[in-house]
Formats: structure tokens, sequence, C-alpha cells
């Protein structure tokens, strides 16, 4: 029988090791700013959420949470002892990673850590996915190399099963080294010192990592092409091996549980699937269609996943006054947005919880704005989900790289470039088409953007015939706000505060024949918070403001001149910005997110009579 004295002393040690865990918890999520998801953030077990919405499987294992890390000199191979723990996906600067440390050029960052297979996953070949790892990732498991990857925006995986044993424990091993803005890769607005518009660098994982079991022969991506004018879906599905015609692939639509469309066909072979009287996705109603894919052997199912799609088309026409502008769904819409970077206080590229991450498409469009720019970075698949099941419109910036941060060149039209290197142009390419491949079934992403203001901007009309012919799809506008040539399907001016329309150039007299005119960023009224800041001085906006009342009147006034714009041919307009970054202080809301600047109804009142010009 216990006695009452081995009860409290029990009682002691059980508060005293949850006294450890929650200053564990604290350690690691200590920050001098944070969100209110900040402490919500389960270190066992961050970002629990299925990682890939558009290929979901039943199955898998996520890989997030607690490993060891260590910082060596690059190139230096993986070492024997670690430094501490770390809490993946965050970046190692973040402080929701709870290492919070910077990493030079000349150094590699390595985690380690242990997992299980289940046996059941015996017969299964078992797939080790990253979300994204910035930059040069190695990957060892059972110290055997499983292969590498460079890019820090797309998503990669490996085949493990030849390296694994089911049912026991296996050790995974992650080198990875980040030039930072040293090197000439993609980088978006990472730099090795922070300072005005320039960010902390983030290096390393910093998306989900996770496993799953497929089939021995498996279903490996997919490539869905909405056809408006044909009431159809494309499907093209792609295997993980060469198949022979015993093998093949049916697709069924869905209406929620109502089967509504189906489609058979050979991999790697478009699949053509007619939807009668289709419900359209829009801004208003962003309708998904489920989609349910599967591999076939001689009629009998190897391997499915779920998908979703919306039935939505992109184009540019013009009106009854000659004015070329954008449509949605054949019909004309002005599209009014946000530019919006993505960076969070507690976790820098990387939101605490997908709650957050949905959070800031919300407030977007309960302020009256129906898109979002998203500027030189590219998020997770999650967030796009969001986009796509809200009815967010999406433009997608290609991260700058190179010499962006020291070579921002002219803006004009005066037909002036930077010189790449062979291997900095072949990196871009590879990069920009992991990034456009891994996110063209996203109905939310309506234009792709492969240059912002000249920064890195080289081969600019090879680039954009390149990205036209490689999506015909969506409309591509290159560069945003730079040097312009007569390429791809807008010209799109940056001004501040503004707003402006582009015009007419003696350099370029025929750049604006036949291109929808953008105001690509405008805006940057900056308002400091007390105690909702980064830093507690140089703190900085395009227009700097002292009152919340004053930043709502002077945002009035400067959407008050964009129906005349309008009128005179705009055709859409991107303000500056979602949230506060970093020194920068001209967001709608906070960087911690807290403090939305300015009232919403009021905002939302304005901004949405710009869609009724």
């Amino acid at each position: 029988m216990t006695t009452k004295s081995t009860i409290t002393k029990i009682l002691i040690v059980f508060l005293c090791v949850i006294s450890i865990i929650m200053g564990y918890a604290q350690k690691n999520t200590k920050t001098s700013l944070k969100t209110e998801w900040t402490d919500r953030v389960d270190i066992q077990n961050p970002l629990p959420e299925y990682p890939r919405p558009q290929m979901k499987r039943q199955k898998w294992q996520n890989l997030n949470g607690q490993w060891d890390y260590a910082i060596r000199n690059y190139p230096e191979e993986a070492p024997t002892t670690y430094d501490g723990k770390i809490t993946v996906p965050f970046a190692v600067e973040s402080a929701l990673s709870g290492v919070q440390k910077r990493v030079t050029p000349k150094q590699r960052v390595w985690y380690k850590r242990s997992f299980e297979v289940s046996s059941a996953w015996k017969k299964q070949r078992t797939i080790l996915h990253f979300g994204a790892v910035d930059w040069e990732a190695v990957v060892y498991v059972n110290g055997k190399k499983v292969g590498e990857h460079q890019g820090g925006y797309d998503p990669f995986s490996f085949d493990i099963t030849e390296v694994i044993t089911p049912g026991k424990t296996q050790d995974i091993v992650v080198g990875v080294w980040d030039p930072a803005s040293e090197g000439t890769q993609p980088r978006g607005k990472q730099v090795s010192k922070p300072q005005s518009i320039w960010y902390t660098p983030v290096t390393g994982i910093w998306q989900t990592v996770w496993i799953e079991p497929v089939a021995q022969q498996s279903i490996s991506s997919l490539k869905i092409t909405p056809d408006l004018d044909k009431n159809q879906f494309t499907v093209k599905v792609n295997g993980s091996q060469t198949y022979s015609n015993n093998y093949s692939i049916a697709v069924s639509v869905l209406d929620g549980k109502e089967n509504v469309a189906t489609g058979k066909g050979q991999l790697g072979q478009n699949i053509n699937i007619e939807v009668k009287n289709p419900k359209l996705w829009s801004t208003e109603s962003p309708f998904l269609y489920s989609l349910k894919v599967t591999l076939l052997r001689n009629g009998k199912k190897v391997d499915a996943v779920e998908s979703y799609a919306g039935m939505r088309k992109i184009s540019i026409a013009k009106d009854e006054n000659g004015h070329v502008r954008m449509q949605l769904n054949n019909k004309f819409l002005f599209q009014y947005g946000t530019l919006d970077q993505g960076w969070w206080p507690d976790g820098l590229y990387t939101a605490p919880t997908d709650e957050a991450l949905e959070y800031d498409i919300k407030i977007t469009q309960q302020l009256g704005f129906n898109t979002i720019r998203k500027h030189v970075k590219v998020e997770p698949a999650r967030w796009y989900y969001h986009c796509d099941r809200l009815g967010m419109l999406v433009w997608q910036d290609m991260p700058s790289g190179d010499k962006s941060a020291d070579w921002r060149g002219p803006s004009g039209y005066d037909g002036r470039e930077m010189k790449r290197t062979a291997q900095s142009a072949q990196q871009f390419y590879k990069e920009w088409k992991a990034i456009m491949d891994a996110n063209y079934n996203k109905p939310s992403i309506v234009m792709w953007i492969p240059f912002n203001e000249a920064w890195g901007q080289f081969n600019t009309v090879e680039v954009i015939n390149w990205t036209m012919d490689y999506d015909p799809s969506r409309l591509i506008n290159g560069p945003s706000g730079g040097n312009f040539f007569a390429a791809g399907h807008t010209v799109d001016e940056h001004q501040y505060p503004g707003p402006s329309i582009p015009k007419a150039d003696l350099h370029a007299p025929n750049i604006l024949k036949d291109r929808v005119l953008l105001l690509g960023e405008f805006g940057g009224l900056g308002l400091p918070i007390k105690d909702h800041l980064w830093q507690q001085d140089k703190n900085w906006g395009y227009r700097n403001l002292t009152g919340r009342d004053e930043l709502l009147k002077s945002y009035q006034a400067l959407l008050e001149k964009i129906p005349a714009l309008i009128h005179k041919g705009l055709a859409a307009a991107i303000y500056t910005q979602t949230t506060d970054v970093e020194g920068e202080v001209n967001g709608l809301m906070t960087y911690d997110r807290k403090i939305i600047k300015m009232d919403v109804e009021e905002v939302y009142n304005t901004n949405t009579k710009l869609y009724n010009e």
C-alpha cells in the first residue's frame, strides 16, 4: 500500500519533470517579439497537418519535432557529436527553432534524428520528403547517402526503401549549406547583414519533413489544367517507373460525394475529362472539385491519391474603351491586393502554426483585397491550399538572387540588364522551373513574376518567353517594376507612395501596346506601434505617419486617386504591404499580427469600391 510520503515524493518528481519540460519549451520559443501562436507550438510535433493537399495519401508519418543539430565548418563531413536540440522545421536563425544562431556561408548545419518505420510498410516503398530546405542539402539514412538537392523553395524526395529495415529504428542525417547573399542562388530578401528592406538569413530545413509508404509501382506527380472554354480538366499522371500497357489511370471528379465526371488513360498522357455545367472557381465562390486518381494494373488498383481542382480561367481582353484588362472566367475583374512577404518574427520563413499561415490570408480578405502578390518568396503548399479554399488570387514572384541586394538595376525602358555567369543563369532556370512545377496545380495562382524591380534581371525577353511557353495557362508579368522590354502580358510600374499608371516612354514608344497596365507596388505608409516592433529604432516606411487616424486618412486619400487611373486603363494595383517585416513598418498589421492598424470595416468599404469602377 502506497504511503502519503511516497505519493508526495512522486508528485514532487512529476512536478519537477513538468517544470523542466516547460522550461525547455520556453527556452525553445524565446523571442523578443511573439505572435499569438508562438506559445502554441508543440515542439515535439510542430505543424502536424498533411503537407501536400493536392496529392494526398492516407498513410504517412511526420518527422517534424526535435532533432539534434550541429554547426560546423564547410565542407566538413557529418560530426560525431552534436551541439543540442533544434525544432524542425524552423530555420536555425529563428527563435522557434530553439537555436537562434547565425550561420555563416563558411559553415554548414547538420541535423540528426532517429525514427521508426512501421513493419506494415515492409512490402511497400518508403519515400522521404522535404517540403523545402535552404539551400543545398545532402541526406544520409542509416549511414548511406540517399541524395542531395539544391534549391531553397521547392519540395524534393528520395526513395529510401533499400537502406531501411521496417520495424526497426532508423537514423537520418541532413547537412545543409547556404551561402546567403554571398552566393548566386535565389534567396529573396535574405542577406548576411540585414538592414532596411533586407532581412535575416534563413538557413536549413524550413518546411515539413515526412515519410510515406507507396506501392512498388506508384503515382509520382499530377498535372491538372482547367479549360473553362471546353468545360474540361486535363489531367496528366506520372509514375515512379516506366510501365507497360498493363497499367492505366482512372480519374474521378467529385462534387462533394457525387461523382460528376470520369476519365481514363495512360501514364504520362493527357486525359481530358469533360464536366457538364461546371461550378466555377472565383474570388466570390471558390468552388473546388475533389479528384480521386487511381493507378490500375490489369484493371486492379495499385495506388491512389486524392487531389482537388478549380475550374477557372485567367486571360486578357480589351474592354469597350480599348484598354487591355485581366479577366477571370471571361469577366473583367480589377485585381487589388497586398504585397505579402510571408515573414514571421518567431519563425522567420516558417509560420508557427497552420492557423497562423491561414490568418494573414483571411485578414487580407476581410480588409477587402482579392489578390496577394507573394513577394520574392514561395510558401508551403498549405498556404496556397488556403488561398484556393478562400478564393484569393495569387501573383507568384520568383525569389530574386545573384547580385540583387547590390545591383537593383534601373527602372524604365532603356534595355539595361545585368550579366549573369552561365552557372548563375542555369541555377535560375532550374529553380524557377521547379517552383512552377511544384505549384502548377493551384487554381489561386493566376500570374508568374520572374523578376522584381530588375533585381538580378537578365536575358529578360528569353526568360519571359520561356515562362510563357512553359505555362500558357497563366499571365506572365516580368519584370514587376523593373526595366521593361516588349515581352510578356503586362507593364508593371512601382510608385511610392503613388498611385500611378505606366506611361509611354521615348525609349520604347510601343512598350504599352496590347499589354495590361499594372501598379505592382504603391503605398508603403509607415506607422510604428510601440511594443510591437522587431527593433526599437531605425524603423521606416516609404512615408512615415504618426497615428492610426492619420494612417487611415492617408490610405483613403491614396485610394481616391485610383478610380481615375482605372478609367485610363489601370487593371490592377498592389498595396505595400500585408504586415510589418523586421525594420519595415508599412504593414496593414504589425509584425506580430496582434494589431490591425486601421479600422477593418473602413478599409473594406474603401477597397471594395474599386471593383465597381
